[in-house]
């Protein structure tokens, strides 16, 4: 069975990257028959020369607030019963405090999710990660009352491609282009090169929060059609988002990740017993190996990590973007400036070979999860187990030891399962303005929404936990 998931799960866009032959495929083939009878109507029909996005017009229109939540106040909150709705070329324009404010009470201190903060996103654009240059322009969009108190904020992008998105869009690209038509530029609601499951529309906690979502996904939609651009994509959304925005017009997309499980463990070994024998003697024999090879593991957070740990960590990194992805998203200086902003919400995991580090993998820590993103290595040599040691293992330890629930280790990876990293949905939607290729597009959803739900569960009976644990 084990070996059959595998094969069945290489040629799936969940795990890896669409197939090139999407135009080839029954998908496609439902997407060429859909626009065969839009061809005239489609919205960029006409020759393949550049098609740029109308300018940007920071005010998206005031709005007005009814009925209950706007007639009376909760504490010291004043009442707004006016909200305007703009956007912003910069995150800097809006105060760290105004924006985090809105991300807390988006996620609730439970589920508080770091890379939602003003300090990691601010980083990626002060850094010239997140800029127009590379693609990224940001376009955050807020809502304010009368009184200039921000009530909801949203990570937004006008994209030129559709790399450091981690949900797979390529072949829909090229499926616009075969018809003559432009799908880039498109706006783009994430948190840039970090697959990263949380709410994307950040509301304050008002009597009245559910109209400024409504009001706020509105103004999107509106913004979408006014640019001229081919779609609105809100990416690695909350469940309950997804549910909501599936009434607004937008197609339903899921993924797959692999997340590790705290069942109240008070060590790693009694994480070991849950395992299947051969799946715990596995681990054992790898973590053996760490020792052997003259390596100590080192978790460090804020203070302990140094100026020289981050440009170590970026050498590493750059080994991993150069074997692996060919492109290095994140500059040296990102990694100084989002350790120094996010101070102690930063766990550094690192290896250290007779006091000379070689490793590492960087870590961020929510509110109840810790979130495994990015690892690499000296370049000069190869080290057998340490990958599956700094960023599987150690992570499990550190959960264990904060008391966190979950460790969430970032997309694809089918060797994490025999791992303890078991497969989870993950959520996004999808707002096309071209009604041609919406339809197919959400007929090709669907197929896909059946195949990776097949494969979950598929994973999940052949889990390397005992029977009975889930």
């Amino acid at each position: 069975m084990a070996a059959a998931v595998v094969s069945y799960c290489k040629p799936s866009p969940f795990v890896g990257q669409f197939p090139s032959t999407f135009g080839k495929s029954a998908s496609s083939q439902s997407v060429e028959i859909s626009m065969q009878s839009s061809r005239i109507t489609a919205l960029f029909w006409g020759s393949k020369k550049s098609v740029k996005s109308q300018p940007l017009d920071s005010s998206l229109g005031d709005f007005t607030l009814t009925g209950s939540g706007t007639e009376e106040a909760t504490g010291n909150q004043a009442v707004a019963k006016k909200i305007s709705v703009s956007v912003i070329s910069s995150i800097l324009e809006v105060s760290a405090n105004e924006w985090d404010a809105c991300t807390l009470d988006a996620t609730g201190p439970e589920k508080f999710n770091p890379f939602l903060t003003h300090g990691f996103l601010s980083s990626l654009e002060e850094t010239d990660c997140a800029v127009k240059e590379t693609g990224w322009m940001p376009s955050h969009v807020i809502a304010k009352d009368e009184s200039e108190n921000i009530l909801g904020v949203v990570p937004l992008y006008l994209k030129s491609h559709s790399y450091g998105e981690f949900v797979f869009d390529h072949s829909w690209a090229d499926a616009y282009y075969s018809f003559g038509s432009r799908y880039y530029p498109k706006f783009q609601c994430c948190v840039p090169f970090t697959p990263v499951t949380g709410p994307r529309i950040l509301i304050r906690n008002t009597p009245f929060k559910d109209q400024v979502f409504d009001i706020v996904v509105s103004a999107l939609k509106d913004l979408t059609a006014k640019s001229q651009v081919s779609s609105l994509h809100i990416t690695f959304s909350s469940e309950s988002e997804w549910r909501k925005l599936k009434d607004k017009g937008f197609l339903q997309r899921i993924g797959m990740q692999y997340h590790w499980k705290n069942r109240n463990y008070k060590s790693f070994d009694e994480f070991l017993m849950d395992m299947k024998q051969s799946k715990r003697k596995n681990i054992r024999q790898e973590r053996k190996k760490i020792p052997a090879q003259n390596l100590t593991m080192k978790r460090l957070r804020g203070y302990e990590i140094k100026a020289s740990h981050w440009d170590s960590f970026y050498t590493f990194y750059r080994n991993t973007t150069d074997n692996k992805w060919g492109t290095p998203y994140l500059t040296r200086d990102f990694f100084h400036e989002m350790g120094s902003k996010m101070g102690d919400q930063v766990l550094l995991v690192v290896a250290e070979q007779e006091g000379k580090l070689v490793a590492g993998a960087l870590n961020l820590i929510g509110g109840d999860a810790l979130f495994g993103r990015l690892w690499g290595c000296d370049p000069r040599v190869y080290y057998p187990s340490l990958h599956f040691e700094a960023c599987y293992y150690q992570a499990i330890e550190a959960a264990i030891e904060l008391n966190l629930s979950t460790v969430e280790a970032g997309a694809q990876g089918e060797h994490k399962i025999q791992r303890g990293y078991m497969p989870v949905t993950t959520y996004s939607s999808h707002y096309l303005m071209d009604e041609g290729f919406k339809k197919a597009i959400a007929e090709f959803l669907m197929r896909e929404s059946s195949q990776v739900n097949l494969v979950m569960k598929l994973l999940h009976e052949s889990g390397p936990f005992k029977e009975g644990i889930h």
